[in-house]
């Protein structure tokens, strides 16, 4: 069960759920926006239209998941850096974007980005945006660069993110590389690794980072911009997120359709109201969540939230957005990645 929703159980193992009239099947992780208890319900008393969800740990998972369930699902929520990936397996149906009245308030810089855009057609829409950045704890002086991290100041009080696209990315930003395509990853491993005596924890999960917070591990940390939001607002933790001279690590999720959806127009209208400030206002005000594609959703938001500060528009241009990755790279990045840790651990 996940947030007020029925998860589909089984679905990996290649079953399919009992389809009936008025539903959308939706893949997400679990907790990510779509699931909101109050969302759903909301939802279908206006539509009529019941919302199913089924979930998936990586991203890796959810392309399984779409290859070996045929039919099973009509919405799909897909890093855009992913999109290349499943459109080249048929795995994406094209969407129209003006069958999506609220994708209007989408900046085209957004809505046309390459990453999930070919030929001039669309295989998403642009739901939410965020930021990997640092997070720093209030009182301890605010850091300029992710050079900070290796700052002796923070020995043994610093925080990293178990992701290998994150890691490499800070690690060619401050090699002077392009994140998305460094050539010379020995440098970049090499940075990672004088980070030693820095490093406490190594956190995979949010929860995780809020304990290990709480409890004073770190003072210094790799962290989601909307994950720092909540931590604050909801667990009232004294954290600053912080976007170095650098820039962040950007990344765009979209709202796509299966090509092999059996409830299209069930689906738009599920994209729809996902994208509709409406929406957006609650969920960001009530539980927190990333920045909205929707420039009429943030515009929704009071000008002092925390979210809408957080995510300022200026960092649209600031921001290196993550690009679809070869396989041989994203292995050459995950095999690096194991080995920096290897060598916190030695």
């Amino acid at each position: 069960m996940g947030a007020g929703t029925l998860a589909i159980s089984g679905l990996g193992a290649g079953l399919r759920p009992a389809r009936a009239a008025g539903t959308v099947t939706v893949l997400n992780w679990q907790g990510y926006g779509t699931d909101e208890k109050w969302a759903v319900e909301a939802f279908k008393e206006k539509t009529g239209i019941e919302v199913v969800h089924d979930y998936y740990n990586a991203e890796s998972e959810m392309l399984t998941k779409l290859r070996t369930n045929p039919g099973a699902y009509d919405v799909v929520v897909v890093n855009s850096a992913r999109t290349q990936q499943a459109t080249a397996e048929d795995l994406l149906d094209v969407i129209d974007l003006s069958k999506v009245s609220n994708a209007a308030g989408v900046p085209a810089k957004l809505a046309d980005h390459p990453n999930f855009t070919l030929d001039g057609e669309h295989y998403g829409v642009p739901w939410v945006w965020g930021m990997n950045a640092l997070a720093v704890r209030d009182g301890k002086p605010r850091p300029d660069s992710y050079g900070a991290l290796a700052d002796p100041a923070y020995a043994g009080k610093v925080g990293l993110f178990d992701d290998a696209v994150t890691a490499v990315a800070i690690g060619a930003f401050m090699t002077g590389q392009d994140m998305n395509d460094p050539k010379d990853l020995k440098s970049v491993g090499d940075w990672l690794k004088a980070l030693k005596p820095n490093v406490k924890t190594i956190w995979t999960s949010e929860d995780q980072w809020n304990k290990a917070f709480s409890a004073g591990e770190f003072d210094l940390s790799v962290y989601w911009s909307g994950a720092s939001v909540r931590s604050k607002r909801n667990f009232k933790l004294p954290v600053e997120f912080v976007v170095p001279k650098e820039g962040a690590v950007g990344w765009l999720d979209t709202l796509a359709i299966p090509t092999t959806s059996e409830n299209k127009d069930n689906a738009l209208a599920f994209i729809n109201y996902m994208i509709d400030p409406a929406f957006y206002f609650d969920w960001a005000t009530k539980v927190g969540a990333p920045a909205s594609a929707n420039t009429a959703a943030m515009d929704k938001l009071p000008a002092d939230d925390l979210n809408r500060k957080v995510h300022d528009p200026k960092y649209l241009d600031a921001m290196t957005i993550m690009a679809p990755q070869p396989d041989e790279r994203r292995e050459a990045f995950s095999n690096l990645w194991q080995e920096v840790k290897a060598s916190y651990a030695g």
